[in-house]
């Protein structure tokens, strides 16, 4: 099977139904209004690839339950990640010390409120930002924001570790890459944000409960190793080995049809693994099983809205490829 073939047998294989907000076209047309606003250093073919990639749509799966105006602060906060991601891991990308003051002061906006400044956040990417941050620092509490926060300074931190691999020529193994894999996802952002979207918060000691957490990594696991799928061929080039299926290669010296294989094969035991564990949470009492309800199937939708967003998005040609040959 072709690396595009096993990407649609294990959309198949994904029991969690599909969802997509009704808002997420019309979204959709006002970040592409909006982004020409803020003087993003992007050419009318760069905008052209971030048209494609429908992000709104990507959102959109991720919290389909959010209002018109909530899903526009998810697309724009969703808009950033993407920038910072092609930033840092583009041709031209940000240095370990680059990325390392970007950190800095994203953090200091996210903990401090749009009016923080900080030189390692300018321009158009904190624009972005503080248009994304605005209403989420408004309307929640500051424990919430804290929790956002430490969610993004470990993404960038992996992304900053990531970077020095590179730069070092350090090429992970496999336990390596999965636990350095679950910071660069960003997947641990998007799960508080279930909690912005659908009003409904959990307390810390429900939130980090051992089950909820392990969930919450199995969900990372399976939309981390479904997207180094999809980019194989781009982080071929490009990763430094930071793809689940090239440290497979490196460290079992195998084939690149066989790694895809063993990949495919984690994939789906992780995702018995998943329906398996969400089968077991037990009642946290009346007055918080709806906000746990609301944070687990976020986890899912996570998982379902990138096999889905993956399929239909530009920035995956594997998987684009095969939708048009009629699969």
């Amino acid at each position: 099977m072709t690396t595009g073939e096993i990407l649609w047998a294990l959309r198949a294989d994904c029991p969690i139904p599909p969802r997509l907000s009704p808002h997420a076209d019309q979204v959709q047309e006002w970040l592409l209004g909006v982004l020409p606003t803020l003087d993003l250093p992007l050419d009318d073919a760069a905008l052209h690839r971030l048209s494609r990639g429908a992000f709104a749509r990507y959102a959109g799966r991720l919290y389909p339950a959010a209002t018109e105006a909530d899903l526009r602060v998810l697309t724009a906060l969703f808009t950033w990640f993407f920038l910072v991601d092609d930033a840092c891991d583009g041709p031209n990308r940000l240095t370990p010390e680059q990325i390392r003051a970007l950190r800095d002061g994203t953090l200091a906006l996210l903990r401090d409120g749009p009016r923080a400044r900080h030189a390692g956040l300018t321009g158009p990417l904190r624009q972005l930002l503080v248009l994304a941050w605005r209403e989420p620092h408004q309307r929640m509490p500051a424990w919430w924001r804290l929790r956002v926060a430490n969610a993004v300074a470990r993404h960038l931190d992996g992304t900053w570790q990531e970077a020095l691999n590179k730069e070092t020529g350090h090429r992970p193994t496999v336990s390596e890459y999965v636990e350095l894999r679950r910071s660069t996802s960003a997947a641990e952002v998007s799960y508080p944000l279930v909690e912005f979207a659908g009003g409904r918060q959990l307390p810390d000691p429900v939130y980090h409960h051992p089950l909820l957490r392990e969930i919450a990594h199995v969900g990372n696991d399976l939309l981390s190793w479904y997207n180094d799928l999809a980019s194989l061929e781009r982080d071929r080039a490009t990763a430094g080995g930071h793809n689940l299926v090239l440290a497979l290669e490196g460290e079992l010296a195998v084939s690149s049809a066989e790694a895809v294989e063993l990949a495919a094969g984690r994939w789906r035991d992780s995702m018995r693994r998943f329906v398996g564990l969400r089968a077991v949470v037990p009642s946290f009492g009346p007055a918080l099983d709806g906000a746990v309800s609301d944070h687990l199937d976020g986890i899912a939708y996570a998982v379902r809205g990138t096999i889905d967003w993956t399929v239909e998005s530009a920035r995956y040609p594997a998987a684009t490829v095969q939708r048009a040959s009629g699969a």
